[in-house]
């Protein structure tokens, strides 16, 4: 398949799959806080897939591997799919048995706004970093003659794509209307770290000039804290 087909079709199965994850625990396809996270998820996905595949194919190949080559990464991958799997069933449920409403009362309408609003922030830093970052890969690798990026959101934090993965993934719970998804989604926190840890450790090895990187920008994740 081309590049472009193989994108399509990679944004369909996300669609696909995540409606399923949505919409099969609610019981129903009135969920509307679940149809507009899909909004916020699908459009930009698409968007900026057409705009990367035009503008740097070789980005997109990169995003397009799924297959981790170090050992700890596979681990840890097979680990977070696995929580991200179970706890993103949460919201759905959540709706259709209303355990957020009993216990705590309904999430207000502004608050889920707000929150779709963050999460979706989130999201498209992700995109500011693979403009910044063409070597921004799914999995961990460092390719031959792979510089260090300095530029854009890494002048920041040293893995500003894992800030937004967190924004959105903090936020997310809230926007599908649900108190109780909130900690369990929390719970992928602990694996980005751990993420995070074997990936700089490989990266400091592999990649020249990563050690002086991380001398200038002491922050990995969260500026000034850690």
């Amino acid at each position: 398949m081309s590049l472009k087909t193989r994108v399509i079709v990679q944004c369909l199965l996300t669609a696909v799959v995540t409606g399923g994850m949505l919409f099969l625990p609610a019981g129903t396809w009135k969920f509307w806080q679940g149809w507009i996270f899909l909004g916020f998820l699908l459009i930009p996905m698409m968007a900026a897939s057409i705009y990367f595949t035009e503008r740097d194919p070789q980005l997109v190949e990169r995003r397009l591997q799924k297959k981790e080559k170090v050992g700890e990464q596979k681990l840890i991958m097979n680990f977070a799919k696995l929580i991200f799997l179970a706890v993103f069933l949460i919201p759905g449920f959540d709706f259709r048995f209303g355990w957020s409403r009993r216990t705590f009362g309904a999430v207000p309408v502004w608050l889920m706004i707000l929150s779709g609003t963050l999460a979706l922030a989130g999201y498209l830093m992700t995109y500011w970093v693979m403009s910044a970052n063409s070597y921004a890969s799914r999995i961990i690798q460092v390719e031959k003659g792979q510089p260090v990026i300095s530029i854009g959101p890494y002048r920041i934090v040293r893995h500003p794509m894992y800030l937004g993965g967190i924004i959105s993934i903090l936020f997310t719970p809230l926007a599908l209307g649900s108190y109780w998804a909130v900690p369990a989604f929390a719970l992928l926190i602990p694996v980005i770290v751990l993420r995070i840890l074997n990936e700089e450790k490989i990266l400091r090895k592999e990649l020249a000039g990563y050690s002086e990187y991380c001398q200038s920008t002491r922050s990995r994740l969260i500026p000034r804290v850690w």
